[in-house]
């Protein structure tokens, strides 16, 4: 078994002098600042998907939009997990979590969407999950060994988005090609 690098003194020690870092030690090895803009930009982007969903959930109708809206209320209350994850790991590193409205869509990955067709709707959904995912993806390589912490954080947000997107994709390809107009005169 390797030795430690540093005694066990010499870390209590360190320790006690910066106390006020809260988890930010000395071991700490990525760009603190970035990390935290960075951390921000995906806040912003999980609160961006979450209001997508909600209105995704509420304007959906036609003969298809049941089990639809239920997927986007699922994805919608998932969503909002994610950002409460990032906003608390944000506070864990001395930030603060930026909630402006008026920034939000600025600072997101992905955009909001305001479509009335079901299809352009899941279509819209799938576009910004797989935007996330390929965010996400360049961040956890990005943090590396930097911060396992948050890279960690990233590393299930990853999964859950990619799940979203098999989801997403999965309801396209079981809901027939008309528009929603055309189903919704029909039911």
């Amino acid at each position: 078994m390797a030795e430690f690098l540093t005694d066990i003194e010499t870390i209590r020690e360190r320790a006690r002098a910066e106390i006020e870092k809260g988890p930010i030690t000395d071991a700490y090895g990525a760009d603190l600042e970035r990390v935290l803009q960075v951390l921000n930009e995906a806040l912003a982007t999980e609160i961006v998907c979450t209001l997508r969903y909600k209105r995704h959930y509420y304007t959906a109708s036609g003969l298809y939009s049941e089990p639809v809206a239920a997927e986007f209320l699922e994805h919608a209350a998932e969503e909002q997990q994610h950002a409460d994850k990032l906003a608390q790991r944000i506070v864990q590193l001395g930030g603060e979590p930026d909630f402006d409205p008026d920034t939000l869509t600025k600072r997101a990955h992905s955009g909001y969407d305001a479509s009335t067709d079901l299809i352009e709707m899941i279509k819209e959904d799938l576009v910004a999950e797989r935007v996330a995912v390929a965010s996400y993806t360049e961040i956890t390589q990005w943090l590396g060994d930097g911060d396992p912490t948050t890279r960690r954080v990233f590393e299930e947000l990853l999964a859950q988005e990619e799940e979203h997107a098999d989801d997403l994709r999965g309801l396209l390809e079981r809901i027939p090609r008309h528009t929603t107009n055309e189903l919704s005169d029909r039911a």
